[in-house]
């Protein structure tokens, strides 16, 4: 036997509940709307790269590998590589790249090469990067393969969410900071957009999912104002990354502690959506239980389940940046650096106020998201007859 959900959890609520609801989720639609409206990026020009037209980088065959005398040093030995590019002027032509020793290309890779003519008639290939798209769009595959067999089509809506979230992000957010608009607006419209996209496509257009929004909303302002006061107050520049670097050489007006901001907000959202989904489906599933319970009981009781959610929540939140500083980590450890000094220093610093912000919004989400569910539903209960049970089928 099977249990039957239409939303995350659904449960009726009178009207003058549900309209207030709604009232307030088409204010903070209106609001975004309009914002998205006003600093949607116009007139933009295309910022050169740093590699020519001429020298973009083309996809080739490696036919063959042997080891002789390096051209540069003769002393030196290196693998020369015999290529053939599948497109560009030399599609098709038999070309020759020298690696060091140290290479990791074998026969018959497909790789990303640059190949230049200088002005003698000579041609020179150099090695760009490994071409990964096969390997990427399988595993893409047996992604949405994996979700859609286990979601169904609260998989699908989750997939569709996705894809409107990259799409936001590419021709909103992108092009508006390099537009040189405020960072923390960007961020925090894109943030918006994506929050109502994501939400209503993979949980429906209910009253549940409509709380779950709200919630979402106000732990990310939370977050946002967190964000604000300790990046100013640990005087992180945002200048640790490499990256700023390159944008100012290509002349993007950029403020790199408006985008370290605008990271912290985007990079937090999906876990607080995940968070004010899962407390505002306890709470209703609670009151389903417990149909006479008052907004105190719900609220201990969504707390309560809240807590063990978000120790592991959190956890999962530090390791995941543990994971992706650990080369850094390392490189501070072989130098014998103290812990101390380490998280002190910006590169980390600014990992640190990361994590340590997304955390505090993480747990606000669970008693704002509680705390308004319970209401909800208990208002709701006023006005209406009690829900009968989940039809079992």
């Amino acid at each position: 036997m099977t249990h039957s959900h239409t939303s995350t959890v659904s449960l009726k609520v009178g009207r003058r509940v549900a309209r207030t609801v709604w009232a307030v989720v088409t204010v903070a639609a209106i609001t975004t709307t309009i914002m998205l409206i006003v600093m949607w990026p116009r007139g933009t020009s295309e910022v050169p790269g740093l590699v020519a037209a001429e020298s973009d980088p083309v996809t080739a065959n490696v036919v063959d590998r042997s080891f002789v005398p390096c051209s540069y040093d003769p002393l030196l030995g290196c693998y020369t590589f015999t290529i053939m590019p599948r497109e560009g002027d030399f599609a098709d032509e038999r070309l020759v790249l020298d690696q060091p020793l140290e290479t990791t290309i074998s026969d018959g890779d497909t790789i990303l090469v640059v190949i230049d003519r200088l002005g003698d008639g000579s041609v020179v290939v150099s090695f760009f990067d490994f071409e990964r798209s096969t390997p990427l769009l399988l595993l893409l595959l047996v992604f949405v393969a994996v979700i859609v067999a286990f979601g169904g089509w609260r998989g699908v809506g989750a997939l569709a969410g996705l894809v409107v979230s990259l799409l936001i992000i590419g021709a909103f957010a992108l092009p508006a900071l390099l537009a040189g608009s405020n960072s923390v607006a960007v961020a925090l419209v894109t943030a918006s957009v994506i929050a109502f996209v994501a939400l209503f496509l993979a949980h429906g257009f209910d009253v549940s999912t409509a709380v779950a929004l709200l919630s979402t909303l106000a732990a990310l302002g939370v977050t946002g104002l967190l964000a604000l006061l300790f990046v100013w107050w640990s005087n992180l520049t945002g200048l640790a990354d490499e990256s700023v670097g390159y944008l100012d050489v290509l002349g993007a007006s950029i403020d790199p502690r408006g985008l370290l901001l605008a990271g912290i907000l985007i990079g937090s959202l999906g876990v607080l959506d995940d968070v004010t989904v899962t407390q505002v489906s306890a709470v209703l599933e609670l009151k389903r239980a417990a149909p006479h319970a008052s907004v105190n009981e719900l609220y201990q009781r969504g707390v309560r389940i809240g807590r063990d959610h978000i120790s592991s929540t959190v956890n999962t939140l530090f390791l995941a940046y543990v994971g992706a500083s650990l080369p850094l980590l390392l490189l501070f450890r072989q130098a014998g650096q103290t812990i101390g000094s380490v998280a002190t220093r910006e590169i980390v610093a600014v990992e640190v106020v990361r994590a340590l912000v997304g955390s505090i919004g993480l747990v606000s989400a669970v008693p704002i998201s509680t705390y308004l569910a319970a209401h909800v539903v208990t208002l709701g209960a006023d006005e209406t007859a009690t829900p009968a049970a989940d039809p079992v089928m």
